[in-house]
């Protein structure tokens, strides 16, 4: 069952990558034009998931500057991404969850992958309100099921943050007759948005380091069973072997690692309006304005 498994998702990824990389606008395709001559090297993100975009384009920008060639491609789900690395479809994912979010997918993928960093290391899911809220705890959500009509808004169906709602925070705090409610990332956020404008309650799955907690009035519930799992770290990861074949890039991604503020800047100037379908050039912002956010970072 499992190689039947990994042989679906690797055709998923496949196809993941012929029709993500046909409509995705100004941000897919080449990470900046660079005319490097080192080869190609292919970097994914989960489409919708501003940190891997915001981390995706930072390497590439560093990358170019190692005169590799990128091809950015943006995948609609973990189970693709994963399977497209241990197959050596995808070279390099900026921003993995492996340590509790993608636990599974790390597990049956992992013996085909290795890190070679840790940029962020206080990564947490949460569940979230309106700061108006009249609850701030998850215990209090089972007694009011009527003020969210028993729904919690979510994210992708594949993402981790998704398994872990429905198998360990809904149970665990007695919400079996709850829905949660899967599309996208941007779909739960213009519910949020929505919500928040008409001063309505609304329970949404969320996660830190995310852009959401600057533009919306939010608070996270308090986790009291610890259902969410404990902060873990953001992970650089490729496939096995990829850092012996390029031992230059393997010490480009180790010296990465980001403080909140340095990281919150980044992701601030990749959503914002200004570089609307300019990562690139958001990203050439903050390094100027950053330039010596991490230990090995290449000026121009």
């Amino acid at each position: 069952m499992k190689k039947k498994l990994t042989g679906f998702l690797a055709l998923a990824a496949v196809s993941a990558l012929t029709l993500t990389a046909c409509s995705n606008g100004g941000d897919s395709g080449n990470g900046g034009g660079g005319e490097g001559d080192k080869g190609t090297i292919t970097l994914g993100y989960i489409d919708g998931w501003t940190d891997g975009q915001s981390m995706t384009y930072l390497v590439a920008n560093q990358l170019e500057k190692l005169d590799y060639d990128v091809d950015i491609q943006p995948l609609t789900d973990n189970g693709p991404m994963y399977a497209g690395l241990a197959n050596g479809d995808i070279d390099i994912w900026a921003s993995a969850w492996p340590e509790v979010t993608q636990a599974s997918y790390w597990e049956e993928f992992g013996d085909d992958l290795e890190s070679h960093s840790v940029w962020y290391d206080n990564a947490v899911l949460t569940i979230a309100v309106p700061s108006y809220s009249s609850i701030d705890s998850m215990d209090d959500l089972a007694d009011n099921a009527d003020l969210f009509d028993g729904e919690i808004i979510g994210i992708e169906p594949g993402a981790g943050l998704t398994e872990v709602t429905q198998s360990s925070m809904m149970p665990a705090y007695g919400l079996d007759d709850w829905t949660l409610a899967t599309s996208s990332t941007a779909a739960m956020l213009t519910v949020l948005g929505n919500a928040i404008d008409k001063q309505e309650e609304v329970v949404v799955t969320l996660w830190r380091p995310f852009w959401a907690y600057s533009s919306y009035d939010i608070k996270d519930l308090e986790d009291p069973k610890g259902a969410m799992g404990d902060p873990e770290g953001l992970h650089i990861i490729s496939p096995a072997g990829f850092g012996t074949a390029h031992p230059d890039i393997a010490e480009l991604l180790a010296g990465i690692q980001l403080s909140d503020e340095a990281y919150g800047a980044l992701e601030s100037l990749i959503t914002s309006d200004e570089y609307e379908g300019d990562s690139e050039g958001a990203v050439e912002r903050w390094l100027s304005e950053n330039p010596d956010a991490f230990s090995t970072v290449i000026a121009d």
